[in-house]
């Protein structure tokens, strides 16, 4: 429907503009007829046509129903995308935990196997050569025994390492390293050399160099770190349980002995890379391949996008009906319009919905490589789909909205968050300065400020009053001077943290409800725009809503809010 244009001719023209003007009889007195009657009369038609177009825009749901007859697609769409989508998610959670589940039962199955003397939860470490010998043989022969020694089935990985083996054990140290503490001297070149061997397991037993790894000389004092890598396989047969075909995984296992520090104390540790891909031949006895999770996943995909469509048609609707106003008052009315009456056509609710739709979408694509063992992203598709499922819950505020009762919370956010976030610009300042701080100074002597991460979560825990005791009781008295600092930073930050700016942040927050509340009970300011949708006293039942446009519309069209 093409929108009426609004012609603006001034009495100021020019002899030029009157000449191009459509004016009939040039140069003779105007029609009084048609100057009282006809367009007055028009001009007030095309003006309660535009209210009742503006009215029509901002009605709910429900109201719009009542005005043209038309059923509310796009609702039903929405509350069909909560429930389809939650299910995914769902569906997709119980997968992935499993997944996750078999990586960590792995980690600590591979720590327990080829750490010796590895304890859950206690730190790893070495002090003497021959404990370091010790733990390298330790592990290359649980290695070598695995087979016999596992719990779990797994298979070696063949020719992934030096020079064709499966296990790489490789040294790195400095080129050239002499220290002298006696006489306070060294010389080192900086440059890193490695050394590898080879090995493969017993079931290549006359593969060359089975043995070599007890002649495998250690650099004592250049050695910067000593790394063991092989690859193992698995098949997570669980699974089965939740109805899916199993996966096969390869785990890329690297025992690290770090001696960078060379401070007589060499730190080990253990890492897991699982990737997964689809196993060949799968045989289930008495199970049928199920293409529902596909299908489900192809109809939110389908579902999001019909919904992104829709959403984005709305929101072009408000731009060109927002062109339109703002055209009738400059020319009707010679008043410009201020922009926040302008953003009150573009809908926030139906761009949050668009970016919830973009996630899905993507991630139902994702869900589906993963379910068809050609992708392993299951963080990157857990965080498209729990965000969006996050979005379409918290779009559910929407329809709260159109109720006054339950509207308080969106309407007090509304009113505080532009204090909220001047306030939080300046309580950030204060908080970055006692993170550095703490940091700096702190961290060498605590636990929980050795990096700014950790500083930043130690404070944040101690603003909700987490933690406070430990926090105060796990400092070193390593000197004095550093004790007394630790005590004033910790006091002033909770005190000032607690006391003052959380109780001023909540302080706002009351604010604005009690603004809020006290609005009610008063006249509320009304703005221009809507003051004149006011002037329409059209009920949505009234029947002047139905126009002749809405015999014909397609699809998307009768898709109304």
């Amino acid at each position: 429907m093409a929108s009426p244009s609004y012609t603006c001719i001034h009495d100021g023209a020019t002899e030029k503009d009157r000449l191009l003007s459509p004016v009939a009889n040039y140069g003779g007195p105007r029609p009084t007829a048609l100057e009282g009657s006809e367009a007055p009369h028009k001009q007030e038609e095309e003006e309660e046509a535009l209210r009742r177009k503006l009215k029509y825009f901002f009605m709910s749901p429900c109201d719009k129903y009542h005005a043209k007859g038309r059923k509310p697609f796009k609702l039903g769409l929405q509350l069909l995308k909560i429930i389809i989508v939650t299910v995914q998610l769902v569906l997709f959670g119980l997968s992935n935990q499993m997944v996750v589940t078999f990586k960590e039962e792995n980690t600590a199955t591979f720590k327990h196997l080829f750490l010796k003397g590895y304890q859950d939860g206690a730190p790893q470490a070495v002090h003497t050569q021959e404990e370091l010998y010790s733990r390298i043989h330790f592990a290359v022969e649980q290695y070598m025994a695995l087979p016999q020694i596992s719990l779990g089935r797994y298979a070696y990985v063949l020719g992934i390492g030096v020079k064709g083996s499966a296990l790489s054990l490789c040294q790195r140290y400095y080129r050239r390293g002499t220290i002298d503490p006696v006489n306070d001297t060294f010389d080192i070149d900086p440059h890193v050399d490695t050394e590898c061997i080879g090995l493969n397991p017993l079931t290549d037993n006359f593969a060359p160099g089975n043995s070599d790894y007890r002649n495998f000389t250690l650099k004592i004092y250049k050695l910067i770190n000593v790394t063991i890598d092989f690859q193992l396989k698995a098949i997570n047969i669980q699974t089965i349980i939740n109805n899916e075909i199993p996966d096969c995984y390869t785990f890329a296992i690297t025992i690290v002995m770090d001696n960078k520090a060379h401070s007589g104390k060499v730190k080990i540790s253990l890492q897991n890379q699982a990737s997964i891909k689809e196993c060949k031949d799968p045989n289930v006895s008495g199970h049928a391949e199920s293409y529902a999770r596909e299908f489900l996943d192809v109809l939110v995909a389908f579902v999001c996008l019909l919904s992104l469509l829709l959403c984005g048609r709305s929101i072009l609707r408000g731009i060109v009906l927002q062109h339109e106003y703002v055209q009738f008052f400059k020319c009707s009315l010679g008043r410009s319009v201020s922009w926040g009456e302008r953003m009150d056509f573009i809908n926030g609710w139906y761009i949050l919905l668009i970016v919830s739709d973009m996630f899905t979408i993507i991630g139902s694509f994702i869900k589906i490589g993963i379910e068809s063992k050609n992708l392993s992203s299951y963080d990157m598709c857990g965080i498209l789909l729990g965000t969006s499922t996050l979005l379409v819950w918290v779009g559910v505020i929407r329809y709260l909205s159109f109720f006054q009762k339950y509207n308080i919370l969106i309407v007090t956010l509304r009113a505080a968050f532009p204090n909220v976030i001047r306030f939080c610009c300046c309580a950030a300042a204060i908080y970055m300065g006692y993170c550095f701080c703490g940091w700096i100074v702190l961290g060498p002597y605590h636990t929980k400020f050795r990096s700014l991460s950790t500083v930043s979560e130690c404070l944040f825990s101690l603003i909700n009053g987490d933690d406070m005791f430990v926090t105060f009781h796990e400092m070193e008295r390593s000197g004095t001077l550093v004790w007394i600092f630790s005590q004033v930073y910790l006091y002033t930050f909770i005190s000032l943290f607690i006391y003052m700016v959380l109780s001023l942040f909540i302080a706002l927050i009351t604010g604005a409800y009690d603004t809020i509340m006290a609005q009610t009970q008063e006249q509320v300011q009304v703005s221009d725009l809507h003051t004149f949708i006011a002037e329409c006293t059209d009920t949505p039942s009234s029947g002047k809503f139905r126009g002749p446009e809405g015999s014909s519309c397609s699809f998307l069209c009768c898709c109304e809010w």
